[in-house]
């Protein structure tokens, strides 16, 4: 199934909005995320969207395909810092204003 660049550019630079360490993360990853995913994570949002493309009969997937596997393939990729677990923040907030941010 074929991938356009956009929709690789978007997985990349989304799993890359999950690093602290990464200049360009927006505030909530650098306040509330202690470690972020890997790069491994794009490829299985591209795979994951590729999946669901098919399944929707559709022959390349697009960012709503993206979208919709970022959290069941990411809440387990980050882990939260201890301010996130004491304001009771969990990785699906933090998933939701990234993709706000993005």
């Amino acid at each position: 199934i074929p991938v356009s660049n956009h929709l690789v550019d978007f997985a990349v630079k989304f799993v890359q909005n999950t690093r602290p360490t990464n200049e360009n993360a927006p505030d909530i990853t650098k306040k509330y995320i202690h470690w972020g995913a890997g790069p491994r994570a794009s490829s299985y949002l591209i795979i994951a969207a590729k999946a669901m493309a098919a399944l929707s009969g559709r022959p390349t997937p697009d960012e709503s395909d993206v979208i919709s596997v970022i959290k069941p393939i990411l809440r387990h990729r980050i882990i939260p810092n201890f301010n996130a677990e004491a304001e009771g923040i969990k990785s699906d907030d933090i998933l939701d204003e990234i993709l706000k941010n993005n």
